[in-house]
C-alpha cells in the first residue's frame, strides 16, 4: 500500500464514510491536473459542481433552522462565511484530504497538496461523492458534524466583539450603523455607572449598563443581538 492510499484510508476514517463505490471516492481525490493525461470525466471536477450544490443545500437549511429569527441578509453572510474556499480548506486539512489527493506529476512539489483552492475544490468534491455514496441524510450528518465547529466559531465571534457583530449585522441587513447614546451617569467618579441606548433603524432599541460607557456599549450591543437570534 502506497502513502496516497494510506492517506485515502485515513481520510475515510476521519470522513467516517467507508465507500461502497471505491471509484466514486477515487474521482472525488483526483485533481483536475491529471486530466492533462486522462479523460476530463476521471477527475474531480464534474463531482466539485454538485458538491457546491449539496454544500449549500445542507447549510442554508442548517442556518434557517439554527437561527430563526434572523433576516435574508443575516443568513446570507453568515452562509458564505461557511462555503468559502477557506472554510472548505479549513474541514480539508482538519480530514487529511491534502496526502489522500491524486495529482500531476510535480504538483506536489510545488505544494499544491496544501494550496486552499484546490483543497476547497476537493471538499466539496467528496461532499457530492458521499452524497452519491451513501444519500443526502448521510451526507448532512456528515457535513453538519464537520461544519459544526465553524458554525460555533461565527456564533463565538458575536460575543467576543459584540459591537464589531452588531455592525456587520445591520450592514448585512441593509440598514444604517448602530447609534450609541449615554442615558444616564451616576455613581461617584472611582465607581461610576453608565446606562447606554443602542438602536438600530428598523428594530426597537436596547439599554444596558456599564462601569464605564464602553463597556455599557458592549453590554446594550450584546443584548441587542440575542434580543434578535445573532448570539
Amino acid at each position: 500500500m502506497n502513502a496516497r492510499t494510506q492517506a485515502a484510508a485515513g481520510f475515510e476514517r476521519e470522513l467516517g464514510w467507508t465507500f461502497r463505490d471505491r471509484e466514486l471516492l477515487d474521482r472525488a481525490l483526483t485533481h483536475g491536473s491529471v486530466g492533462q493525461s486522462a479523460h476530463k470525466t476521471q477527475t474531480n471536477e464534474r463531482l466539485e459542481y454538485l458538491g457546491d450544490r449539496v454544500l449549500a443545500l445542507i447549510l442554508a437549511e442548517a442556518l434557517y433552522r439554527r437561527f430563526p429569527q434572523a433576516d435574508e441578509g443575516e443568513l446570507t453572510k453568515r452562509f458564505h462565511a461557511l462555503v468559502d474556499s477557506e472554510t472548505c480548506a479549513r474541514v480539508a486539512r482538519r480530514l487529511g484530504l491534502g496526502e489522500a489527493l491524486r495529482l500531476a506529476p510535480g504538483q506536489a512539489k510545488t505544494g499544491a497538496r496544501g494550496n486552499t483552492t484546490i483543497l476547497g475544490d476537493a471538499c466539496e468534491a467528496v461532499i457530492a461523492a458521499l452524497y452519491l455514496d451513501a444519500g443526502l441524510e448521510v451526507a448532512r450528518e456528515r457535513v453538519l458534524a464537520l461544519w459544526t465547529p465553524e458554525i460555533e466559531a461565527g456564533r463565538r465571534s458575536s460575543t467576543e466583539n459584540p459591537k464589531s457583530a452588531l455592525q456587520e449585522w445591520a450592514q448585512g441587513a441593509g440598514r444604517p450603523l448602530p447609534e450609541y447614546e449615554v442615558v444616564s451617569r451616576d455613581g461617584p467618579d472611582h465607581a461610576p455607572r453608565f446606562v447606554v441606548e443602542v438602536r438600530v433603524e428598523g428594530t426597537a432599541p436596547e439599554r444596558a449598563e456599564g462601569r464605564s460607557r464602553q463597556e455599557a456599549e458592549k453590554a446594550a450591543a450584546a443584548a441587542m443581538l440575542q434580543r434578535e437570534g445573532q448570539s
